[in-house]
C-alpha cells in the first residue's frame, strides 16, 4: 500500500501557450515547493502530459475553429515546445511520465501509457497505490477527468485546490463540486497528510 502524487498536464501549452490557463505558471511553481517541502509525503511522483500526433486531428481533438469544448485549437504536440513540463517543474521528483491522446482525444490520466505501453491502472497496481493526491492543470478538464477515473478504480483520492487551476471559474467550482459528491476529498495544500 502506498501513496501517490499526481501532477496533471503541468505543460507549456497549458500556462503560457496555446491553451494557457491563468494561473498555470502560478500552480507549476507551487507543487515543485510542495513536493520539496514534504519530501517523505509521497511514496511515487507521477506526472502526465498531453502528447498529441503533428500530422492528424487526434481524433477530431484538434480543430480549425475550435468549440473549446469538445474542439480544440492544436496544443501540446509530441516533441514540441509546447508539449514540454512548464520549466518550474523539476523534473527530477518524478519517477513515472505518462503520455496521453495519442491520436486521440484524452482528458485522464489513465487513457495514458507510462514507459512500458502498459495501460496506466496496470502501473499503480503494480506501484501498490492505494491512496492519491492530485494537482493540476486543468481543475474542469484533465484533473476533473483523472480524478474521477482515480476514484472508480476504488482508491482513496484527494485534490489540493489550491494546486489545481481551472479554465473557467463556473466550470471549475462545478467539477469540484461533482468530485466530492463522488467522494473525492478537497483539501488544500496547508493540511496534514
Amino acid at each position: 500500500m502506498s501513496r501517490a502524487f499526481f501532477i496533471i498536464d503541468v505543460q507549456n501549452d497549458f500556462t503560457d501557450g496555446a491553451l494557457g490557463v491563468h494561473g498555470g505558471a502560478t500552480v507549476a511553481e507551487s507543487i515543485t515547493a510542495y513536493l520539496e517541502a514534504h519530501p517523505d509525503r509521497y511514496d511515487h511522483v507521477i506526472a502526465s502530459r498531453d502528447w498529441h500526433d503533428a500530422d492528424s486531428d487526434n481524433g477530431g481533438h484538434f480543430a480549425d475553429v475550435p468549440d473549446y469544448v469538445v474542439t480544440w485549437p492544436r496544443h501540446c504536440v509530441a516533441g514540441t515546445v509546447g508539449a514540454e513540463y512548464h520549466a518550474a517543474i523539476d523534473q527530477s521528483l518524478i519517477e513515472v511520465h505518462v503520455l496521453k491522446g495519442q491520436g486521440r482525444p484524452a482528458y485522464s490520466i489513465f487513457e495514458g501509457e507510462a514507459h512500458d505501453h502498459a495501460p496506466f491502472v496496470d502501473e499503480l497496481d503494480r506501484l501498490g497505490v492505494t491512496e492519491i493526491d492530485i494537482a493540476g492543470i486543468a481543475t474542469d478538464y484533465c484533473v476533473l477527468a483523472s480524478a474521477m477515473d482515480a476514484r472508480e478504480t476504488g482508491r482513496t483520492v484527494r485534490v489540493i485546490t489550491d494546486l489545481v487551476v481551472g479554465v473557467a471559474p463556473e466550470s471549475s467550482s462545478a467539477a469540484l463540486a461533482e468530485m466530492q459528491a463522488a467522494g473525492i476529498e478537497l483539501i488544500t495544500a496547508k493540511e496534514p497528510a
